[in-house]
């Protein structure tokens, strides 16, 4: 499991900062779900298969095409 400054909350947390570690964690979400689609983009560059790509990620390559094809734009087959 990998930890992060934030961690799981505790029934002791007030609602305001269990309200604010929330945020944070959409945060850190978006920002991961960023850096996961430009590593396919530039994987999918590279020629990589779909298939390769979604045994990364543990998902069915139909799974991870209809994820990230549709925000491809250009010649990324």
């Amino acid at each position: 499991m990998v930890r992060t400054s934030i961690d799981s909350a505790s029934g002791d947390d007030d609602p305001v900062e269990s309200l604010v570690k929330l945020r944070a964690i959409a945060d850190e979400r978006t920002e991961l779900d960023r850096r996961e689609y430009f590593l396919v983009l530039g994987l999918r560059e590279q020629n990589v298969s779909w298939e390769a790509i979604a045994a990364a990620l543990g998902v069915s390559r139909q799974a991870v095409h209809k994820r990230f094809r549709r925000k491809m734009v250009g010649p990324v087959r």
